[in-house]
């Protein structure tokens, strides 16, 4: 039998009689504790998983000593610079024995099936609120650009004019001037 079980922040896979060293806990040494943020139980025959945690279940563990763990050296350098500094660390843990998995509970069923109503609900009325948004939107004519008055198209160049007037599909503009291409985009 294991269990996924949070201890400290992490999540570690644990079995009876294991030692795992886990960040420091609070606890005395020789003291017991328990965890109940249990994920995951498997006992051989039937796996059971939590939603998120699984309620009733809890591991129960001694604490066996607290140690350092090894040192790790950080150093940061940047070349060129001059700039070089030498750190080390050693990491507070603490030893535990898993003495325990309680699997009282598993997952409650009616849970899930409460929570999907809602979410069904929900799933009914977001169709009725796209549909009152497009139908809000068909009603809504769409405004049209004004047209570009004389003055404004003085400043623009030729080849301007001309993209502006392949766009609005005026033919025969390769071969108008300048003051074609206004008179005929202000038409």
């Amino acid at each position: 039998m294991y269990a996924i079980v949070e201890i400290a922040g992490q999540q570690f896979k644990v079995a009876k009689d294991q030692k795992v060293y886990v960040h420091r806990l609070k606890g005395d040494e020789g003291s017991s504790v328990s965890f109940d943020k249990v994920y995951l139980l498997d006992n051989g025959t039937q796996v059971t998983l939590g939603a998120p945690a699984i309620t009733g279940a809890s591991v129960g563990a001694k604490v066996v000593k607290h140690l350092k763990g090894d040192k790790v050296i950080v150093f940061k350098k940047k070349r060129r610079k001059g700039y070089r500094v030498k750190n080390g660390h050693r990491q507070a843990l603490t030893e535990i024995l898993i003495e325990s998995i309680f699997a009282k509970g598993s997952a409650k069923k009616a849970a899930p099936k409460k929570e999907t109503a809602p979410k069904a609900k929900a799933a009914e009325a977001a169709p009725k609120k796209e549909t009152a948004s497009k139908a809000s939107v068909k009603k809504a004519p769409a405004k049209k650009a004004p047209a570009p008055k004389a003055e404004d198209l003085s400043g623009k160049t030729v080849s301007d004019l001309k993209n502006l007037a392949k766009a609005k599909g005026i033919t025969g503009i390769s071969a108008m001037k300048k003051a074609d291409l206004i008179a005929a985009l202000n038409a």
